[in-house]
């Protein structure tokens, strides 16, 4: 079973990582699928262009079809001119493709068990930032990250943490059920408190949060 030292602790401390979500074989077609599938979500798909019966003009033919010396031509707004309409051009289109949720799931827990395997992720301990403090969030993971990208994984309630390290060179923060494959797979390290960590086993496992169990529990009574 895989492990993860506490960041900041005075102690070295570890805290033991799921099996199942922290554990698994990585699946390399899988993770490109789920990365592709982000990626291509997060497109705007707003380019536009007009072809030459879009383009205003050029209903009158430019000159005589003979005599000129010229080529012929029956349109000033032809692809040809300056000014003309776009042939074969962008159109506004989306470009999201469905990928299944064991799929997703299975890449996800992939990318975990890749940053598992390579020691690459940490548990941040948040009592430490009573107040937003950049200085101290730079020399928590200044040592660690080696220079390299990090991921930092927080809740939502978790704002003065993400306070802290929002401005760091090379360092993103995400809340915990925002972080997808693409985020996980571009980061050197993964950075994340034991309320994120215990959010992104979940999800990886596919299980329901604690909340959902206990509405359910008093629908039923």
């Amino acid at each position: 079973m895989a492990d993860a030292p506490i960041l900041g602790a005075a102690k070295s401390k570890k805290v033991k990582l799921d099996d199942t979500a922290f554990g698994a074989r990585f699946n390399g077609p899988l993770v490109h699928e789920s990365v592709r599938a982000e990626l291509n979500a997060r497109r705007q798909g707003t380019a536009s262009t007009k072809t030459r019966a879009q383009v205003r003009g050029g209903g009158a033919k430019p000159w005589r079809q003979k005599g000129t010396g010229r080529a012929r031509a029956g349109s000033s707004r032809s692809p040809i001119w300056t000014g003309g309409g776009v042939t074969f051009g962008p159109q506004p289109r989306s470009y999201t493709f469905k990928v299944n949720r064991k799929e997703r799931r299975a890449a996800l827990r992939s990318a975990l068990s890749v940053h598992a395997e390579r020691g690459t992720i940490a548990i941040l301990d948040p009592s430490p930032f009573g107040a937003p403090s950049t200085k101290q969030a730079n020399e928590l993971i200044v040592d660690w990250a080696d220079g390299g990208s990090v991921l930092v994984v927080l809740s939502d309630e978790q704002v003065d943490v993400a306070l802290s390290f929002r401005n760091l060179r090379r360092v993103s923060v995400l809340p915990a059920d925002a972080v997808g494959v693409a985020d996980l797979v571009g980061a050197a390290s993964l950075l994340v408190t034991q309320d994120a960590l215990d959010e992104l086993t979940r999800r990886a496992k596919g299980e329901k949060p604690a909340s959902d169990d206990a509405d359910a529990e008093e629908d039923a009574d």
